[in-house]
């Protein structure tokens, strides 16, 4: 353990000064550089991190009373931790892509998003749906064409994280950018999703180790939300954030990087294939996942989110066709050679 913390320590310092580095021949690290539709992004530096979690089942359970076992049963695909090195800086987006964005894309390309497309819609919140009487137990009623992406059943602004898109959208929002400006865009790939998220922290969140310090840079699940979902009042954070659902984005105070609601607001499709094994076989050198699967990973947690899985480290996975109201996007844009 001694070891490991070293390294750690190490691999920090790494980073730390490899930021510094380039912030000097480009610019503080916050300052961003803004794009066709208005999206805001931030160079992200070369460097290398501990990636994964390795926390023990015991100690979880003892920091996070109110779960049942099982639920720190089912986080051994944070495991093992290793080393990781992002050997190419890239610019990520500031700020998650907002409904208005998106709007933009859909009436600059002409593209449907699935949830249109299909008929069958996504997912949204209904006063008068029961978890409990739904064949599928699922906290949000849908699929149901009424649900889509400028509507997941309560109010959005322009400038609120746009919901209920899938994999697929993402992808075709980035070909288009990409077509449009001559320049790529694309999900981040896991690694290079955590490590910046993390922003040279390994702590469980980046500002810290208690899930109440979340409240300064995160929407998620706390006790403005739980009014609407008293079931699961002992999963919230004490405090309030002033929002139930989604927030505008930048509300809350961003990390270290420039980077804000990395934490909350609206779960962020990265470009991997899940493979809950992959970390122990994962390369040091800019890992993309695995090369076919069956589900994409998505992290960061959103605004109904509990905070053991707003930790950095936490990995969740769904069908790329999947649409729900708790999950949206945030772009890479890559640097261009020199």
């Amino acid at each position: 353990m001694r070891h490991l913390l070293v390294t750690a320590l190490v691999y920090v310092l790494t980073l730390t000064i490899s930021a510094l580095l380039l912030a000097d021949e480009q610019g503080s690290p916050s300052a961003a550089v803004e794009n066709s539709l208005g999206m805001k992004f931030v160079l992200v530096p070369t460097g290398e991190f501990l990636m994964g979690s390795d926390e023990s089942q015991d100690v979880l359970s003892q920091d996070y009373p109110q779960y049942e076992r099982r639920r720190v049963q089912e986080l051994g695909d944070e495991a093992p931790v290793h080393r990781v090195r992002i050997t190419q800086p890239f610019y990520l987006g500031q700020f998650e892509v907002t409904v208005g964005q998106f709007r933009k894309f859909l009436e600059a390309s002409g593209y449907i998003p699935e949830s249109v497309a299909d008929g069958t819609g996504g997912y949204g919140y209904n006063a008068n749906y029961d978890p409990t009487k739904s064949d599928s137990g699922d906290a949000f009623e849908g699929r149901d064409p009424k649900y889509s992406w400028h509507n997941p059943g309560f109010v959005q602004g322009d400038n609120h994280p746009v919901l209920n898109v899938t994999w697929n959208d993402a992808i075709a929002l980035t070909k288009w950018l990409s077509e449009k400006e001559g320049i790529k865009y694309r999900l981040p790939t896991e690694a290079e999703w955590e490590y910046a998220c993390r922003a040279g922290t390994r702590t469980r969140y980046a500002s810290g180790n208690n899930p109440e310090s979340l409240k300064k840079i995160a929407n998620i699940f706390d006790a403005d939300a739980k009014e609407y979902w008293p079931r699961w009042a002992q999963f919230a954070l004490s405090g309030h954030d002033n929002f139930a659902f989604t927030s505008p984005v930048g509300s809350f105070a961003p990390n270290s990087w420039g980077l804000y609601d990395m934490h909350g607001n609206a779960w962020e499709w990265v470009s991997d294939w899940y493979a809950n094994d992959y970390y122990a076989k994962s390369p040091i050198d800019d890992p993309q996942g695995p090369a076919d699967g069956i589900v994409r990973v998505r992290r960061g947690g959103s605004w109904h989110t509990w905070s053991l899985y707003a930790r950095s480290s936490y990995r969740n996975w769904i069908s790329p066709n999947s649409r729900y109201s708790l999950v949206g996007m945030r772009l890479v844009r890559e640097v261009p050679e020199r």
